[in-house]
């Protein structure tokens, strides 16, 4: 699968203060244009829906439940002013609730992160999950994925002064942290298996142990670090181009729902009429100084 364009921002995007700490030009999200496009989205027919069990039931209860974050700024975070969530993960989330209901205001969110994104959707409390959510082999045991819609690789995070560490090479030895139930630790048991992995339960814990310097690097999705820069984390700044494997995002669903076909064919809708690619611009290619829209992953 191609590369998406925000794979390929490299510093040049962000800014070098006269410290040496790297931040990023935080641009906010253009609220009017992101809420517009929600409102243009397409609504399906009472055929189509009738077709999914999984999109009945949501009809029926006339509020989908999705599991999300608030705090992932080009992919989902809340504007306290407002009370609106915005970003590429919580615009298609919003624009799947106007599919099924035709108003992308009529979700219930509840707030995951990467330890319990499982279990929500085992005890039923939620209809789904946004929340660049990686497929992985073990998480398709419990539950099932659409998509992937979305592909990225993993990165390194080190303080701005850190010399030692310019890429995941230099590891060895070091202590690295990521996020216990991520991805995280699979890849660093790959590609730096003589790293001092430290465990931690959430993003901002694992950014304070870094800021703190009881880590000397965090590994994680090569995106949350894009997020966190651009939210204003100072003192940081990127070792090294993305590495690894092609990391798919997909949308979490119930184990063995017929939701998967509704939404990857809703997806497929939204790439086709050109409303994928206005969301990626909006939410994150404006944001990031990209101007050339990724190819969408391929899907079923």
């Amino acid at each position: 699968m191609p590369i998406p364009s925000i794979l390929k921002t490299t510093v040049a995007t962000l800014a070098i203060t006269a410290s040496g700490a790297l931040f990023a030009q935080g641009t906010p999200i253009n609220a009017a244009a992101f809420d517009a496009l929600i409102a243009q989205g397409p609504v399906a027919d009472a055929a189509t829906i009738a077709s999914s069990s999984w999109a009945t039931k949501i009809k029926q209860a006339g509020t989908m439940r999705f599991g999300g974050t608030q705090t992932s700024n080009l992919f989902s975070l809340l504007n306290e002013k407002d009370g609106k969530i915005r970003g590429f993960d919580a615009g298609l989330a919003q624009l799947l609730t106007r599919y099924i209901l035709g108003d992308g205001a009529k979700y219930q969110f509840t707030q995951v992160n990467s330890s319990t994104r499982e279990q929500v959707l085992i005890n039923d409390q939620v209809d789904m999950v946004f929340a660049t959510y990686s497929i992985t082999p073990a998480r398709a045991e419990k539950i099932s994925f659409a998509g992937p819609y979305y592909t990225s690789q993993a990165g390194v995070l080190v303080k701005a002064n850190n010399k030692a560490i310019q890429s995941y090479s230099d590891l060895a030895g070091k202590k690295v942290a990521t996020q216990a139930g991520s991805t995280g630790p699979a890849i660093l048991a790959q590609y730096a298996p003589k790293a001092v992995v430290q465990e931690f339960q959430t993003h901002q814990e694992t950014l304070d142990g870094l800021r703190q310097g009881r880590v000397d690097a965090y590994v994680t999705d090569y995106t949350l670090l894009l997020n966190a820069l651009s939210l204003g984390v100072s003192n940081a700044r990127l070792a090294g181009a993305p590495f690894g494997a092609q990391d798919p995002y997909g949308v979490g669903l119930p184990k063995g729902s017929d939701g998967v076909a509704f939404v990857n064919a809703f997806l497929k809708k939204l790439e086709a009429n050109g409303t994928w690619a206005k969301l990626w611009t909006v939410s994150i290619g404006q944001r990031t100084g990209s101007t050339a829209v990724p190819t969408p992953p391929a899907h079923p």
